[in-house]
């Protein structure tokens, strides 16, 4: 089996692959970069916890035009996780306004993004549509 690494901090990988996210303990605030203090209330502690898999698409947009090398169209999109915000595109569906709606039901998957020369694999992530 040849290793894999994720492309972010914040994606494990696994057995059931998911997001974590550095959480406020003073107002609930997630954020997934690495923080000193809350942007939304300024407290400075944080625990990280698991980002539900499934969510709901709450904004998007079909990317037609992209840097040399990006295939495309492509749709990015804003993901309401439980409650948290994640931006992320939508992957395994067509580019288009006929299989891509606000308020469709979607779940977390892994996607590959490259190997490098010693074979290990880079992993990013992105929602599928939730069956």
């Amino acid at each position: 089996m040849s290793a894999s690494v994720p492309l972010v901090d914040y994606l494990v990988l696994g057995g059931d692959p998911h997001l974590t996210a550095h959480e406020c303990t003073a107002c609930g605030a997630r954020f997934f970069d690495r923080r000193n203090a809350c942007a939304a209330c300024e407290g400075e502690r944080f625990r990280q916890v698991d980002v539900p898999t499934d969510g709901e698409l709450r904004a998007f947009t079909i990317v037609s035009f992209a840097a040399p090398g990006v295939p495309v169209p492509f749709v990015a999109g804003v993901v309401d996780c439980g409650g948290t915000s994640v931006r992320a595109n939508v992957v395994n569906t067509p580019a288009d306004p006929q299989h891509v709606r606000v308020g469709m039901k979607l779940r977390l998957t892994t996607v590959p993004v490259g190997r490098d020369a010693d074979g290990v694999e880079a992993v990013g992530f992105g929602f599928e549509p939730a069956s």
